[in-house]
């Protein structure tokens, strides 16, 4: 398989070196260049499936390529494994048909570590067979980091710095990160936003010269194929636990950077009987204005109980928009060119087209507790306010309440004391047993100015070449 830019400009590469490229050279985002299609007959066999055998069966043909089939599934077996729940990913029962898919029971209680428990262990084999060394250089709202260093930690030709923005992402978040030690792990707290952290992670992709050309970086960003690739699985593996494929089923993703609702898209690309795909978003809420009203416009970023999605660039729509615009990637490079300028829209009947399968809802942070204290008094069930969120936007614009709707739960509400607290219920979730001493455990981390030329510096001085 091979895997093309979303702008139309950069060489087609094989999956070995996308998954070590992350950002193509022209700025765009790799995607593949033809979908592989599982019929109904197919996906139906693959009822009562473990967790690790369904993903090998969804994801290898993206793959195949690059790692043998024995290979590949070992290292699915073994980045499952470490999961706390046997089922992986199980579904809660909120209401009549009505769920919760639970993606908070990996290492780091966050839905990243389906993608990034994989990646490390991916990295760790290509890296090896290549003898390569790599930097990971990747940007954090808050989850994607301590996924990432949990997942590649243990990656013997890796360093790994991760940005997240200083003094913005929870307690919780930001111990998990800082708390692991290591003579290749660093973090740095940016004086900015988390879109001024991705804007870095970006320049530096597109110019590595500041490595001296010693080595070259990786992405642990959601820009990178095999993350989305991840996600892609467990919209298949609720599907198929609520009488898919021979009943529709429709979710709602809490998303900032359209990551993990761009792998719902796929799954239903792919074959996967899906009716709706609910855009779950709080105040920062650029993407509900544009599927609600086809206005794409960037505004200040707010600071909210939902800090994950705390995102007004999202990356992954650039995805969605090679699709709307028939795979066009002049056409892509344009509107974005024209989006940093401005307000954009797109044609009419493109955005007509986006709106058969997606609906929206933005959600404030009195919403979100209220959605929080809600649910928990009807079914002692404790939400994180992302998922709050998806619940919230789910309710909303649920368009048939035969259909099964599905709320991904992308965290654990440990990592949210304040929401919980704000909520006004008179609980306190705890943090499992693995991480029961987390505040007690020494942190490491570096603030540095929001200056890219700065975290340049400190990156080219601390690799462990330099």
């Amino acid at each position: 398989m091979r895997y093309i830019s979303t702008r139309g400009e950069a060489p087609a590469l094989g999956f070995e070196d996308v998954l070590l490229t992350g950002l193509a050279s022209d700025g765009g985002l790799y995607v593949p260049e033809s979908l592989p299609h599982f019929s109904l007959e197919e996906i139906r066999s693959w009822r009562g499936l473990s967790y690790s055998e369904l993903a090998f069966n969804v994801m290898h043909p993206f793959v195949e390529d690059a790692i043998p089939a024995d290979d590949f599934r070992d290292m699915l077996e073994e980045t499952y494994a470490v999961f706390a729940h046997q089922a992986v990913a199980p579904l809660v029962q909120l209401d009549s048909n009505e769920w919760v898919l639970e993606l908070f029971r990996g290492p780091t209680l966050a839905f990243k570590d389906f993608a990034l428990q994989l990646l490390g262990r991916l990295l760790d084999y290509v890296l090896e067979k290549r003898n390569q060394h790599v930097v990971i250089m990747g940007a954090t709202s808050g989850d994607t980091g301590s996924a990432a260093i949990e997942g590649c930690r243990r990656c013997k030709h890796v360093d790994i710095f991760i940005l997240h923005p200083y003094q913005r992402v929870s307690e919780v978040q930001r111990r998990q990160m800082t708390t692991v030690l290591g003579d290749n792990i660093h973090n740095i707290a940016v004086k900015g936003n988390f879109d001024d952290c991705q804007r870095m992670v970006k320049a530096s992709f597109g110019d590595q010269s500041f490595l001296g050309g010693k080595t070259q970086l990786a992405a642990v960003n959601s820009i990178n194929w095999a993350r989305i690739m991840a996600q892609i699985v467990y919209y298949f593996q609720a599907a198929l636990a609520l009488g898919g494929p021979d009943r529709s089923v429709a979710f709602s993703v809490p998303t900032g950077n359209f990551g993990d609702i761009f792998a719902g898209y796929l799954a239903k690309k792919m074959g996967l009987p899906v009716s709706q795909l609910v855009i779950a978003t709080n105040r920062n809420d650029i993407l509900h204005r544009f599927m609600s009203g086809n206005r794409y416009e960037q505004r200040q970023l707010e600071h909210t109980l939902s800090p994950s999605m705390d995102i007004m660039v999202s990356s992954n729509f650039e995805r969605l928009l090679f699709d709307l615009h028939g795979r066009d990637g002049a056409a892509v490079k344009q509107l974005l060119e024209d989006a940093a300028k401005g307000p954009v829209s797109i044609a009419d009947y493109r955005w007509r087209h986006a709106r058969k399968l997606f609906d929206s809802e933005s959600v404030d942070d009195e919403t979100t507790c209220a959605t929080i204290r809600e649910v928990y008094q009807r079914n002692e069930y404790l939400l994180d306010p992302h998922t709050a969120i998806g619940v919230r936007a789910a309710r909303a614009c649920r368009r048939d309440p035969a259909v099964p709707m599905v709320t991904l739960g992308t965290a654990h509400p440990a990592k949210f004391p304040e929401a919980i607290e704000r909520s006004g219920l008179a609980v306190k979730p705890a943090l499992p047993t693995h991480m029961a001493d987390l505040f007690e455990r020494e942190e490491r981390y570096t603030v540095i100015d929001n200056d890219l030329a700065q975290v340049q510096a400190f990156i080219a001085s601390h690799w462990h070449d330099a």
